[in-house]
């Protein structure tokens, strides 16, 4: 297969970051902090990190997922929804991103079920 038939777009994911943070409405929830579970997958034209083989040509999936610590860690929400599209603006923020999905679970918060989770995802324009 001739190398221009290769596709160079790269896919990350980011699995199962667990963080704690404040998230809901009834005072045990504002008062108390809970575990999430944050999944990111997201696209980048990886040309570049292929070709040179060093870490500057890369996408740095360690400052995303520093940026996102900082953000949620110990943070207040209200909705699930909100933290997942501030999660997701984060990544976005980020040009060489093309794509991305973020999900966040919130364990335990629905009687008998594991989880409840939000997903939000985004697309530039190239």
């Amino acid at each position: 297969m001739p190398a221009s038939d290769v596709s160079h777009l790269a896919t990350v994911r980011i699995k199962d970051l667990i963080l704690r943070t404040y998230i809901g409405i009834k005072d045990e929830e504002i008062n108390n902090q809970q575990d999430v579970r944050i999944n990111v997958c997201l696209t980048y034209d990886a040309s570049d990190a292929i070709r040179n083989n060093e870490i500057e040509s890369a996408l740095n999936y360690r400052t995303i997922t520093k940026q996102i610590i900082h953000h949620v860690d110990g943070n207040r929400f209200a909705l699930l929804e909100r933290m997942t599209h501030e999660v997701l603006s984060i990544v976005m923020d980020h040009s060489a991103v093309r794509w991305a999905r973020v999900e966040i679970d919130k364990p335990h918060a629905l009687r008998y079920a594991e989880s409840v989770s939000v997903s939000l995802e985004a697309r530039r324009e190239v």
